[in-house]
């Protein structure tokens, strides 16, 4: 990963609104959950939004790693305080945190889904951190040794509004000894994966699993050339064509071909991981939130990752969180101060090893660490074509609505209950269109 490294200069002339469109280059704009837990720092389900000299954070349940908890208690021991970290499913946490800013009880610190940095800057619910950024940004490498991706994805009208804590891709996880075994060659088209997946069906196994969650069907899209949303044209899903095609392969896949099995409904993203752990699947589409679990549970799998497939273009998905302070977070200097600690270079490493994320800063992309690990590298050589692909939808301030309710309809309809794709689309763009008129 030989980046280059570009200036303070033009990395903070890059935040602008105007060049957001041309940076986009981003699950999955989610990242993987996990059941909810409590924690000596705090237990899932609290009271809620911020208050006194505590620091209330909004965390993923799926992301309460060794090396956080270090970063926690001292945190506390140097302050005084107590964090209290509260930890959702991601669902849950838009939900909790909707509720608060409504309420004007908002936590401290929040950490998103991807996305949510943007649309609660365009409502008036985020606070920029501009003038931290200014004051410490030299010290904690910011912008510089961010990927340069993630500056544009969480800044607003020329301000930074949120700092990227994981950077992450989608790419193809593979049983190795299963495609050995039935003489498949690893593939890198669809026509590829489709011949694969046939072949590797059978004796209780599916060639492939694919997610219940909507973001997952996105390297597909964007691998058939399809874009969310056109600011120019105030159009949705183009083209239209191409779109159809891609969610109808993915149904296909499921109600045709009999190569996957029907996604279940819920807010469960381990599903597919479990089946490919269990010898059930032999190719799934994830990030790197599985690769821990996968060797957790079946150390003697041989696991491949390979790159994102190609049908018009090489694509995949950008995802990974951020964190960001809401406006009218109680404590916004020590919300910051967590951020600068969370977001170090060492606390990346420690949290890659422990469990396998991929971080945003540029040197950890170049450290040992990763580029030792095969199968870090593999993720981290997916940043160059991966997309974020909801960026242009999140600045009509209407991704929310779109995204969280009707393309999650759309896609389950179309997958899960088999609606012609051409009709779903059809449905989702008129009620789109709606959205963004109101």
């Amino acid at each position: 990963m030989a980046t280059p490294h570009p200036t303070r200069r033009q990395l903070l002339r890059w935040t602008g609104a105007g060049a957001m469109a041309g940076l986009a280059a981003p699950w999955l704009s989610s990242c993987a959950g996990a059941p909810e837990d409590d924690a000596s720092t705090g237990a899932s389900g609290g009271s809620g939004g911020g208050g006194g000299g505590d620091l209330t954070v909004y965390w993923n349940a799926g992301h309460a790693y060794a090396a956080y908890d270090k970063v926690i208690a001292e945190f506390q021991e140097e302050h005084g305080v107590t964090v209290n970290m509260q930890k959702y499913q991601w669902d849950d946490l838009r939900t909790r945190l909707l509720s608060d800013l409504a309420s004007g009880n908002p936590p401290d610190l929040v950490e998103e889904s991807g996305g949510w940095v943007q649309e609660f800057a365009t409502t008036g619910d985020a606070l920029s951190l501009q003038e931290y950024v200014d004051a410490d940004g030299e010290e904690m490498g910011f912008p510089e040794d961010w990927q340069p991706k993630t500056i544009s994805r969480n800044s607003y009208e020329g301000e930074v509004y949120g700092i990227q804590l994981h950077l992450t891709c989608t790419m193809l996880l593979y049983n190795r000894a299963m495609l050995d075994a039935a003489g498949v060659e690893v593939p890198t088209t669809w026509d590829d994966f489709l011949d694969a997946a046939t072949r590797l069906t059978g004796d209780g196994v599916y060639g492939f699993a694919l997610n219940q969650d909507r973001s997952y069907s996105w390297p597909w899209l964007l691998q058939n050339g399809v874009r969310y949303y056109d600011p120019d044209g105030g159009d949705l899903l183009v083209p239209r064509d191409k779109a159809i095609e891609a969610l109808q392969f993915q149904a296909d896949l499921v109600h045709r071909h009999q190569v996957a099995p029907v996604p279940t409904p819920g807010t469960d993203y381990s599903g597919p991981q479990k089946l490919l752990s269990a010898g059930r699947a032999a190719m799934i589409l994830t990030g790197p939130w599985d690769l821990a679990p996968i060797q957790q549970t079946s150390p003697d799998l041989n696991l491949g990752v390979a790159p994102a497939l190609a049908n018009d273009v090489q694509a995949t998905v950008q995802a990974g969180t951020s964190v960001f302070i809401p406006r009218k977070a109680k404590n916004p200097d020590l919300a910051w101060d967590f951020i600068k600690r969370i977001t170090a270079l060492d606390v990346e490493k420690a949290a890659t090893e422990e469990a396998g994320m991929l971080m945003p800063r540029l040197s950890w992309a170049e450290d040992p660490v990763v580029q030792e690990n095969e199968r870090y590298a593999a993720f981290a050589e997916g940043f160059a074509y991966a997309v974020d692909y909801t960026e242009d939808l999140r600045l009509t301030g209407k991704s929310g609505e779109i995204n969280e309710q009707l393309y999650n309809t759309l896609y389950q309809d179309v997958v899960m209950n088999n609606t012609p794709a051409e009709t779903a689309v059809d449905t989702f763009v008129t009620e789109a269109r709606k959205v963004l008129d109101a």
